[in-house]
């Protein structure tokens, strides 16, 4: 009897976000698959299993994707019922989509569990709406490290107007601000970069864009951690210069 796999999003950190569906997963499962980003504490939910750690992480020995693949079909064709447990959401810069597209072709059940994203959580555990009417009218999320170095469209991305949030950007501060300078993205926009957030070790630094990398370095700002760029960055509940909002009737 051929088994079943669940694609489960552990969420940014803090093991209290993580959503009553990814625990019931947990408790059914006789394999774990963990990543590097995963909170400790998250493994409580799933003691009966065999926990098995795959880390990937940038700039660290990692675990190969196409390896992962193959274990989870090998797992779940023995009738073993799989949970691949990922920081964030497994679907948002998570490789998700690559192993839902593996097990699918190998003909194995496969059931995505969404997790709560470092993107929205950890903003907004600092008071930063991603959007907010007075500010702007959307959000765009996206990676500092592209596979192949691929370049991003610098230009389209300031014109949205939108606010950025970059996951995987730490290591390319310099150049990212370098790019949206130059794509027109105003000096003194407000930014925050956050490492650890959702935990009792986050640490951050707030600047203006122009500013941002020298405030990294100056703070010794590591992996992961995430930067969001744009005018919600002033609402953030630590921020002095909160701005006057005119809210509407």
């Amino acid at each position: 009897m051929t088994g079943k796999v669940f694609l489960v999003g552990a969420g940014p950190g803090d093991p209290e976000l993580l959503t009553l569906k990814a625990v019931k997963a947990l408790q059914v499962a006789d394999v774990v698959l963990v990543d590097d980003l995963v909170n400790d504490a998250i493994l409580e939910h799933c003691q009966q299993a065999r926990v098995v750690n795959v880390g990937k992480r940038g700039g660290c020995q990692s675990t190969p994707q196409n390896f992962i693949n193959r274990m989870l079909i090998a797992l779940a064709e023995q009738g073993q019922k799989v949970v691949r447990l990922k920081g964030g959401d497994p679907f948002l810069f998570g490789r998700g989509g690559e192993e839902m597209l593996a097990l699918r072709n190998a003909g194995i059940d496969c059931e995505v569990i969404s997790g709560v994203t470092s993107g929205i959580a950890v903003p907004a555990s600092m008071g930063i709406p991603l959007t907010h009417r007075a500010y702007t009218h959307g959000v765009t999320m996206l990676t500092g490290h592209t596979q192949d170095g691929d370049q991003l469209d610098w230009n389209s991305l300031v014109a949205s107007k939108t606010t950025l949030v970059i996951y995987m950007g730490i290591k390319k501060v310099s150049e990212i601000v370098r790019n949206l300078l130059a794509a027109g993205m105003e000096h003194d926009m407000p930014t925050i970069a956050i490492q650890h957030g959702t935990l009792d070790t986050e640490r951050h630094v707030s600047a203006p864009l122009a500013m941002l990398p020298l405030a990294v370095h100056q703070e010794k700002l590591q992996s992961p951690a995430i930067i969001v760029i744009g005018n919600v960055v002033r609402l953030a509940s630590n921020n002095k210069l909160l701005a006057t909002l005119e809210v509407a009737a």
